[in-house]
């Protein structure tokens, strides 16, 4: 199990990234919309954005490959999405009334993670920041949220506290149990030790406290709005959709797991169909070396002269033997040959000077003697105490006339020649003996090394200390590991009889690419199922504010004051201002007092609507008429023409005092922030009354200024031309 769920490491960080992405998105809504009576909850939100990033860089490192500034870069982004995790509990804490210290308190804990790793490294810096950030920041938001939820009704209460023990526990997974480090207690409870104990790893449990957070969060994000909006027509409909959600988000994350896994599978079939592969021509090449070596042997072995030579024969028998010897040798290609009495004693070598230069007057110690003297047959790589060099010996026992072992004859060949001919294979090949040793590699730095911990002493290093090796541990199988802490696919294929093993291995590179198209899948059919949810949301929210607005509507359709003013905005309607428009004509008429018209139109409001909703548009709306309320005279007369346009009556201003008072609007106007709309402008058309003006046309006049400011690139205040130049242009507003 442990060995399957670190295979998944990459769908784990996907998962446990993504899950944080959507805390994030929901407290920041929340946020946004004043919901919940909760405060500060921004930071919250911040610190799960970042936090997931974070650990999408994790999956980054793990497929694209890690190193010294990524891994920093990765430590920056964890340790800053904490950072807003403490600045949320200490903010939360003090407005329960805890005296806790400034922000200055940052610069000494992050001067504390620095000079960790100046000491002890990267992954002492990882410990010490998740140790005062990371435990200190859940556990101190977890006591806050629990400590608000108090504040709350009996359904968002409960959600909170759930909320807030999970997070405590979440800060003991994330902020105790962290990356190995060279002092206590990450030397001791570290995620190595954790998977050791349980089987899982810690990201895995990770993942799933970040999901049950977000799961949390998300019904209180639904509660808030079932609150808000106040319909239970909206409240089922919302408790429907949760569930639906969250079953669609497991549904989607099972299968796209079981994809991944697939792909993944598939790319291992092809990996080890290519080892395998490998591994038979390399077996067979060494496997044809050592069979010339071991039929010459077992020939040898099989000479009627032997029994005479070691059952104390003449000189003559000694020289056929040494002819048949040195034969053997040269056929074979083997270094030397020796033929050895039952105790040990050399009594014929193919070249005497060996028996001399080895120093070894008899080789009953060494283990191929002991074992042919057994009667068994022995092949096996070693290496020369005297020379050093790296050889493939053989040796068989000689009978005599009655069965009984009387002797042994051994072969020994260089493996130089041999090795030189397969430095030209791609992957790293390793031919160890029985002890573990590398007798032949394309990799000449590891020959004469061992590739795992021995359990006496690494031949490297020499007695008493135990170097860093190649893997973890001894490879007796093919098997999916990590080579010099890189994942790879090591294929062990034992030979020559298991006196020695033939390793192949091969570095991971594109299984985690082959499972990242999984994983991308899996996102995007997560976004467009979040997205349809969403937009289903929004739409039933709008429709029943909708439905909710015009029973408002309805309801003042039969009142008085609805016959004389816009429901929307309170403003006076259109045929209040005709009337008032009428009467101000015939007081100009009567004492000449000057006054203006002013049309006020929204630029590309329609774009608005399309956008944003028309519920956005009328809230719109309302914020602009608010502003033009507060910026005319009580003398002035102000209504809403009709649907994204307003009219102003300006009593006592000339043409000059109206373009003036237009282009103060136009500036307030467009320095205003609309919600989530942004920033919008108007377009402005002026018109001074003059003398034989009835309402038709100054309201022409007008509306063709207006209509040159939308020609004339919006956003502006344009005046209208005289009555005679100016009709010409009448045309309906785009």
């Amino acid at each position: 199990m442990a060995s399957f769920l670190q295979s998944q490491l990459d769908f784990i960080f996907f998962f446990y990234g993504m899950a944080f992405i959507l805390l994030g998105a929901a407290c920041l809504a929340i946020a946004r919309g004043g919901l919940g009576g909760t405060v500060d909850i921004w930071l919250f939100g911040t610190f799960a954005l970042i936090h997931g990033l974070a650990e999408w860089l994790d999956l980054g490192a793990l497929i694209l490959g890690d190193s010294a500034p990524f891994e920093a870069l990765r430590l920056a982004v964890m340790t800053a999405s904490y950072l807003f995790l403490v600045e949320y509990a200490r903010r939360g804490a003090i407005r329960l009334g805890y005296k806790l210290p400034d922000t200055w308190i940052y610069l000494s804990i992050i001067g504390l993670i620095v000079g960790a790793g100046m000491l002890g490294g990267l992954s002492a810096s990882n410990a010490v920041a998740r140790y005062s950030l990371g435990f200190v920041g859940a556990i101190g938001a977890s006591l806050v949220v629990a400590q608000r939820a108090l504040l709350h009704p009996p359904v968002s209460r409960r959600l909170l506290t759930l909320l807030a023990m999970v997070l405590a526990i979440y800060g003991v997974a994330a902020g105790i149990i962290v990356s190995p480090a060279p002092f206590w207690p990450a030397n001791v409870l570290n995620r190595d030790g954790f998977i050791e104990l349980t089987g899982i790893p810690i990201q895995l449990v990770r993942g799933l406290l970040a999901c049950a957070l977000t799961a949390l969060c998300w019904a209180f994000w639904s509660q808030a709005l079932v609150d808000t909006v106040a319909s239970a027509r909206y409240t089922a409909y919302l408790r429907r959709q949760f569930i639906w959600t969250m079953v669609a988000m497991v549904v989607i994350l099972a299968c796209g797991w079981v994809l991944t896994s697939r792909l993944g599978s598939s790319y291992k079939h092809n990996l080890e169909a290519e080892a395998r592969g490998d591994a038979e021509l390399l077996v067979n090449r060494v496997a044809s070396e050592a069979a010339v070596l071991d039929a010459m042997v077992k020939s040898l072995a099989a000479s009627p002269a032997l029994p005479v030579l070691l059952g104390g024969g003449g000189s003559g028998t000694e020289q056929r033997v040494l002819e048949a010897l040195q034969l053997d040798v040269e056929a074979a290609g083997a270094l030397f040959g020796l033929v050895l009495d039952p105790s040990g004693a050399v009594i014929a070598s193919s070249d005497r000077r060996e028996a001399v230069d080895r120093g070894l007057p008899s080789e009953a110690a060494e283990a191929y003697f002991q074992n042919s003297m057994a009667g068994l047959a022995d092949r096996r790589f070693e290496r020369d105490p005297t020379t050093g060099m790296r050889t493939y010996g053989s040796s068989m026992p000689v009978r005599g006339a009655d069965g009984r072992v009387i002797g042994v004859v051994v072969l020994k060949k260089s493996l130089e020649r041999l090795e030189t001919s397969l430095l030209s294979f791609d992957q790293a090949f390793y031919f160890v003996n029985a002890d573990g040793v590398v007798m032949l590699s394309n990799r000449t730095e590891m020959l004469r090394s061992t590739l795992w911990p021995r359990p006496a002493h690494d031949l490297r290093s020499g007695p008493g200390r135990q170097a860093k090796t190649m893997m973890p541990r001894e490879i007796v199988e093919s098997v999916w590991t990590t080579a010099d802490g890189v994942p790879a696919y090591v294929l062990c294929r034992p030979g020559g009889e298991g006196e020695w093993s033939l390793l192949i291995v091969f570095p991971v590179t594109g299984i985690f690419p082959t499972r990242f198209l999984g994983i991308v899948i899996t996102l995007q059919f997560s976004i467009m199922a979040l997205f349809y949810f969403y937009g289903r949301e929004h739409g039933i929210r709008d429709s029943i504010q909708a439905e909710k607005s015009l029973e408002l509507q309805e309801l003042a359709r039969g009142l008085r004051l609805q016959a004389t003013t816009d429901p929307l905005t309170g403003m006076f309607n259109r045929r209040v201002f005709n009337e008032g428009l009428d009467a101000q004509i015939v007081r100009f008429n009567r004492h000449q007092t000057p006054f203006s018209l002013l049309m006020c139109d929204v630029d590309h409001f329609k774009e608005v609507n399309d956008v944003h909703g028309h519920l956005m548009g009328d809230r719109v709306l309302v914020r602009l008429s608010k502003i033009l309320s507060r910026s005319v005279r009580q003398s002035d007369f102000l209504a809403r023409w009709g649907g994204e346009e307003f009219s102003i009556l300006l009593v006592g201003a000339d043409e000059d005092a109206a373009v003036r008072f237009a282009e103060k609007l136009r500036t307030t106007i467009a320095s205003t922030g609309f919600d989530e709309v942004g920033r919008l402008t108007c377009s402005f058309g002026v018109a001074e009354c003059v003398l034989g003006d009835v309402p038709e046309v100054l309201l022409a006049r007008v509306d063709n200024a207006l209509y040159r400011a939308k020609m004339n690139g919006r956003n502006r205040v344009e005046a209208a031309r005289p009555p005679l130049a100016d009709a010409p242009e009448l045309a309906p507003i785009a």
